[in-house]
């Protein structure tokens, strides 16, 4: 699979960069990082060879950060670029460190691969040093719909594939240092009518929760979620949720109460493992 080629090249490119650094050193140059990655589909079996969960020396990871720490949400069309930072600590300094998110039960079995949109152009690990020791280095990734995020399949728990190098040459490479959910995006509408109302009407409220298809690139109804609806009296500022109902087998949603007072109605979905948490803006009611 695609992913074994990219991690064992990538892998290789930070075992090379160990006996390449030194060399450089010496003459006041240090190599681009990036010019050691192989090709992802014609690495050299030397580099296809290289170990995962690897280290030789003192270099260790001690964070890896995906999003600021927030899911990725991908929809139909647009790429999703984020940053991922690897801290990593080594007594001679960090030279250097790169992620990939990969997904799958293991490396050997997996199925995709989110990495730099140019994985041989893209500066890899740009690096801020905060002491001698320790450095965290960010690379951007791309999630494209039209490419490595091919299928429904994939949404949910992705593994981080982190790797760091020291200034001395030492290295860490770890197959699965921790994990990040990719998730579908998703909409959700809200409609309450008649408006205005008198008191003690009907008021109903509709409104659909879809989310975005990987295998198609649309977007459909998201069937039998349970959802919120929501009330804020007008003036006040915190909505209590009124009741709680279930999408129907398109993903709309529609239920009634009794006109009472002037206020904002919405929905909110909770989220799923697949699927981000959404609330839709109010809607207003006067009621008369």
């Amino acid at each position: 699979m695609r992913i074994r080629a990219t991690v064992a090249a990538v892998s290789g490119a930070l075992a090379l960069s160990a006996f390449a650094i030194p060399a450089a050193q010496a003459d006041g140059h240090k190599p681009n990082l990036a010019s050691l990655v192989p090709s992802t589909s014609k690495a050299p079996s030397s580099v296809a060879a290289a170990p995962l969960d690897e280290s030789e020396g003192d270099t260790r990871i001690t964070s890896v950060t995906v999003n600021g720490g927030k899911n990725v949400v991908v929809g139909t069309t647009a790429k999703k670029s984020f940053t991922v930072a690897v801290t990593a600590t080594d007594p001679e300094g960090i030279y250097d460190a790169y992620p990939i998110l990969w997904h799958g039960p293991d490396t050997e079995h997996a199925d995709g691969v989110i990495e730099p949109a140019n994985l041989e152009q893209e500066q890899v690990g740009s690096c801020t040093h905060s002491s001698a020791t320790t450095a965290t280095c960010k690379v951007t990734l791309v999630a494209d719909p039209n490419t490595n995020i091919y299928g429904n399949i994939l949404a949910g728990t992705w593994k981080v594939w982190a790797a760091a190098v020291g200034n001395d040459g030492d290295y860490i490479v770890r197959d699965a240092y921790k994990t990040a959910k990719v998730q579908r995006n998703s909409t959700l509408t809200v409609n309450a009518s008649p408006e205005p109302v008198r008191k003690d009407r009907t008021i109903t409220i509709t409104g659909k929760l879809a989310r975005a298809n990987w295998d198609d690139l649309k977007y459909h109804g998201y069937t039998s979620q349970p959802v919120k609806l929501e009330f804020r009296k007008a003036g006040t500022n915190t909505y209590t949720t009124l009741k709680t109902i279930k999408t129907n087998s398109t993903g709309n949603l529609s239920t009634t109460v009794k006109a009472s007072t002037d206020g904002y109605f919405r929905y909110s979905f909770a989220g799923t493992s697949t699927t981000p948490a959404i609330t839709t803006a109010g809607d207003f009611v006067d009621v008369r």
